[in-house]
């Protein structure tokens, strides 16, 4: 696999968010609906698709939340319908519209910009909340951003100064900056690309293409933790015939294991590793 170009995925690629974003979700639907989804069904969502956003992902936990007290739905039928239907949150509001007669008993009690408030609170803590929103939060938190160990090691990271490097990422620009100061990756603005910079998110394949062609790149490399990025990789060989594009999933998030690794390579990955510190290895092969 020869490249000249690595574009990173930065969460549960970078760094590790299973007690952060995931966490967030889980717990913004408790505080509003009493009851949430268990933490190993957040990746169900991701694996049904469309959900790069982890506020849309929030939403449609919370709609299955309220769908469950009408029907027998497991969460896994509801996942796999929304798959089914393309991926993601607007697929998640036709699989309730299908379920039930009078949707309005679900919808009338969901608010997603609730959702979202909640969601940065715990998120974020109160004092990055003011700094980012622009106003008081709806509740004091410390803030689970502060509990992203870092998976990158230095050690990759100057192996990577070998080559141009990129980031693609669903987080807001805000947030993707915290990050990546963390991880200890310096880069230009125009080497990444956030949840602000495109409407379309993973794996629509315009962010990879953008950052490829602006860093002048030949053959890239996009690693991620989802089959949304693998996918994202893939669409981008399929969009743009000048360059050559590997999706590299790695079992540091959601997909872990042999079950994940079977996953990724089902979808096309062109490699499987435990983590981005394996990179080095996989490059120099």
């Amino acid at each position: 696999m020869n490249a000249d170009t690595v574009v990173l995925d930065i969460d549960g690629v970078l760094l590790d968010v299973a007690d952060s974003y995931r966490r967030a979700i889980i717990e913004s639907v408790t505080r509003l609906h009493g009851e949430t989804i268990g933490r190993e069904d957040v990746q169900l969502f991701k694996n049904a698709g469309g959900f790069n956003n982890d506020w849309e992902l929030t939403y449609a936990a919370a709609l299955y939340v309220l769908l469950s007290r009408q029907t027998e739905l497991s969460i896994a039928e509801f996942t796999d319908a929304i798959h089914e239907a393309g991926g993601g949150l607007e697929a998640a509001k036709a699989v309730v519209e299908a379920e039930l007669a009078d949707p309005s008993v679900v919808f009338d009690q969901w608010n997603p910009d609730e959702l979202r408030d909640v969601f940065q609170a715990l998120y974020l803590g109160s004092d990055l909340f003011v700094e980012l929103e622009g106003r008081e939060p709806p509740f004091d938190a410390s803030g689970y951003i502060h509990d992203e160990p870092v998976i990158l090691q230095q050690e990759t990271l100057d192996f990577l100064a070998d080559y141009n490097v990129g980031v693609v990422t669903g987080r807001p620009a805000a947030e993707a900056d915290i990050a990546l100061e963390r991880a200890g990756v310096e880069l230009d603005g125009d080497h990444r690309f956030t949840m602000d910079d495109w409407d379309h998110g993973k794996p629509h394949p315009k962010a990879l293409v953008t950052v490829a062609e602006r860093l002048g790149s030949e053959q890239i490399i996009f690693v991620g933790d989802t089959l949304d990025d693998v996918k994202t990789a893939l669409n981008a060989e399929a969009a743009d015939d000048s360059r050559v594009y590997y999706g590299v999933g790695v079992l540091s998030g959601g997909l872990t294991g042999d079950d994940g690794r079977q996953k990724f390579s089902e979808i096309g990955a062109s490699a499987v590793i435990e983590d981005v510190n394996e990179l080095p290895q996989l490059l120099d092969r």
